[in-house]
């Protein structure tokens, strides 16, 4: 066993960043159901007050954080409970750096995440990743120093865990491909024309998976497969033209590798988060988590489709920004989560989130930031052009940019 690997059986110290997500949520519901398996050494949170209450008397982490603007408050309301109570990135950041804790849950959405994740990985420490921005943001730089600390990265997000799981025990010299599969989201089968007039309540109706509303959106548009493509390309090493996507509706095969001599492993399961997080955050122990066993019979057809590229271009933007390298990984997460909050608070249409896309991406330069410092800069200067493409959005059109 690799030194820095969770020993099956033990107690864990566990942080979490974004304890009041879908994803802490469910975290904590494992670490509810096995009493003496976790100790919950810190959290980070965001704004649901009354949650955030309950998860810290209930679990008395050392480090609670907050959004800022309920600093004083929480402060106010856990007096004399000994817990330590941070707030905002600061705050974030140091419940990541908690030297306790064997293992990270990074669970923030966004781009948010990258600081705090980053002061996470620690020497020895195990990084359970939910937050792909981490690594579509940061790229190699991230990878480089997951391998200068010694740390270990373990996916969370269903699709990378089953490639992750069907890995072991296998050479990725004999890999062919790896096979993400998608939902489809609440308009597979819609052409370009249908989506113009889609409404923020439509978008937000997934059909399988219940998630926040920035995940649920990038489900919506596939910019949420896009971005997975470009974190599998980190995560395993591999370039863009041996990672494919394919819709599958019943979200009952999470993702597949295929090998050189033509045969298939897939990764199958009731579509529930929990056993993801589970074999991340346990060192990769089968934990009983109480979500259904799956019922092939019950279950029927399983279907497959190739994905409509015409329709939702994320994919195909997304390895893109893969073949032309630098900042393009960037550019785009940074224009898609500015024009997500816009259409969500309906200043832009659906497909101007598309148009926002392709309008920032055009100006992803080529070079690579080397340093965290970098990468904010690069951050900044991307946000900042989403947010004139979207005040433009909608009075001109953008030119077509064959990006």
């Amino acid at each position: 066993m690799h030194n820095n690997e969770i020993k099956a059986g033990g107690r864990v110290g566990l942080s979490i960043l974004g304890s009041t997500g879908s994803i802490g949520r469910s975290a904590l519901d494992i670490v509810r159901a096995h009493p003496g398996r976790f100790r919950i050494r810190g959290l980070a949170c965001g704004k649901n007050l009354g949650l955030i209450l309950l998860q810290a008397r209930e679990f008395l982490p050392e480090l609670l954080s907050v959004d800022e603007s309920l600093y004083d408050q929480v402060r106010e309301e856990l007096s004399g409970s000994g817990i330590r109570v941070m707030a905002g990135t600061e705050g974030a950041c140091a419940v990541a750096a908690l030297p306790e804790s064997e293992v990270l849950l990074s669970a923030i959405v966004g781009e948010a995440g990258l600081a705090p994740t980053w002061e996470g990985i620690l020497p020895g420490r195990t990084v359970a990743l939910a937050n792909k921005e981490t690594l579509v943001v940061g790229g190699q730089t991230v990878i480089d120093r997951i391998r200068l600390k010694g740390a270990r990265l373990v996916p969370v997000d269903s699709e990378h865990s089953a490639i992750y799981q069907a890995m072991r025990g296998h050479p990725w010299s004999g890999v062919r491909r790896v096979i993400l599969t998608a939902s489809g989201g609440p308009f597979f089968g819609k052409t370009r024309t249908d989506l113009d007039g889609v409404t923020r309540e439509e978008a937000l109706n997934h059909p399988t998976w219940k998630m926040g509303p920035k995940i649920t959106i990038d489900s919506a548009t596939l910019l949420n497969k896009g971005l997975e493509l470009i974190e599998a390309r980190w995560l395993f090493d591999l370039p863009a033209d041996r990672i494919e996507v394919v819709v599958h509706r019943q979200s009952i095969i999470h993702s597949m590798v295929e090998f050189e001599d033509a045969s298939v492993l897939a990764q199958m399961g009731v579509p529930d988060m929990k056993g993801p997080i589970a074999y991340a955050i346990s060192g990769e122990e089968r934990l009983p988590i109480g979500v259904p066993f799956l019922d092939l019979a019950r279950t029927g057809t399983l279907t497959f489709f190739a994905p409509d590229h015409d329709t939702f271009p994320a994919i195909r933007l997304a390895a893109r920004s893969i073949a032309r390298a630098g900042q393009g990984p960037l550019y785009l997460n940074m224009a898609n989560e500015v024009a997500v909050q816009a259409f969500l608070e309906g200043r832009i249409s659906f497909t101007g989130i598309f148009e926002i896309w392709e309008r920032v991406l055009s100006e992803a330069p080529l070079t690579v930031p080397d340093s965290l410092e970098e990468i904010r800069r690069a951050v900044a200067r991307a946000t900042a052009l989403a947010e004139e493409a979207v005040a433009q959005t909608g009075v001109q059109s953008p030119a077509s940019v064959p990006f």
